[in-house]
């Protein structure tokens, strides 16, 4: 089915399009429901016909989902219409980062800036298990007051750690239990120092 102003996924109507990558389009909807905009991100049928890249699909949903974090853009809902398979995301006012550096360098204080965020980031998906693996200009938004978010999980690895520390690489069925929220884990305590 095409996609257009006007179609309906569920209860969110599309308005435009935002952009297109290799997995998929974003389009600007309104969420009828609650009476707000937000980014949908439309699996193309060629795509959904593919098992590896749906299966792909809806783990970055659920990687995004399980993080709670206010560098990573934030993923409301995952679902299917006639329409095809999408995912329902926060819409970010922003530009991304590879925008910005087109236009002008940013300045020493404001690179360390979105570097510190985009690294705050990765460190919280990292202890969550999950390793985004495709940072790039084009995967960072900055908002218009300088807030960064770190988009685009498509091809994030799920990871686990192993009792040495270690992480490893999860197999198929182990991923949905690497994005369940884990309690937190006290540290070791340290035998006394001796001299």
């Amino acid at each position: 089915m095409p996609i257009a102003p006007n179609t309906k996924f569920d209860h969110y109507e599309i308005i435009s399009q935002l952009g297109a990558g290799g997995m998929g389009e974003v389009w600007l909807a309104k969420d009828t429901r609650l009476a707000r905009d937000v980014a949908i991100k439309v699996l193309p049928e060629s795509v959904a016909a593919d098992a590896e890249r749906l299966r792909r699909f809806a783990q970055e949903a659920r990687a995004v989902s399980a993080l709670n974090h206010p560098n990573i853009i934030t993923v409301y809902d995952l679902g299917e219409c006639a329409a095809g398979h999408f995912i329902v995301m926060e819409l970010i006012a922003g530009r991304t980062l590879r925008e910005q550096l087109s236009e002008a360098r940013l300045s020493l204080t404001a690179a360390l800036e979105v570097a510190v965020q985009i690294a705050s980031a990765l460190a919280a998906a990292h202890e969550a298990g999950i390793i985004h693996r495709d940072i790039k200009p084009e995967n960072v938004m900055v908002r218009r007051d300088g807030l960064v978010k770190v988009l685009d999980f498509g091809l994030a690895k799920l990871t686990e750690r192993r009792g040495d520390g270690v992480m490893g690489r999860l197999g198929e069925e182990d991923a949905t239990l690497a994005l369940s929220p884990r309690p937190p884990v006290a540290p070791s305590p340290r035998p006394p120092f001796r001299t």
